[in-house]
């Protein structure tokens, strides 16, 4: 089994995080855990308007794919690296966007991946695109 590990916010799910979670699955008998921020952490990082999807709705949301074999919440940086460190990943995939740049919990995946960036897509794109309807 190749355990792969994805972690992220996943707000509103699109088609660039379809293809990067499709591209994850597509190693030889993969194991895909995806890992996704808190709602707390996400208010936190990213302002109190929000998640726009909780967090089960996001998590219920990402383990109905066929991508996806696990799902799980973390709240802080540190408990995003003891998850990473227990599952033990033989595979990071991350969005080009993050090549040269700190990747927390690297130090416990045997390789990361990156996997470009698929057009202009964002959540931040895709609320803008929403709220300008």
């Amino acid at each position: 089994m190749t355990k792969v590990v994805v972690n992220g916010t996943f707000d509103i799910l699109h088609l660039g995080h379809l293809k990067l979670l499709e591209y994850a699955s597509g190693f030889p008998d993969s194991y895909v855990l995806v890992l996704i921020d808190s709602d707390r952490r996400i208010k936190e990082l990213k302002g109190n308007d929000r998640p726009i999807n909780n967090e089960y709705e996001r998590s219920s949301m990402l383990f109905a794919l066929k991508y996806v074999d696990r799902v799980e919440v973390f709240d802080t940086d540190q408990e995003l690296i003891d998850l990473i460190k227990r599952f033990e990943p033989d595979i990071m995939v991350k969005g080009s966007d993050y090549q040269d740049t700190l990747i927390i919990g690297a130090e416990y995946c045997k390789q990361i991946k990156f996997y470009d960036r698929l057009g202009n897509y964002s959540t931040t794109n895709k609320i803008q695109d929403i709220a300008n309807r």
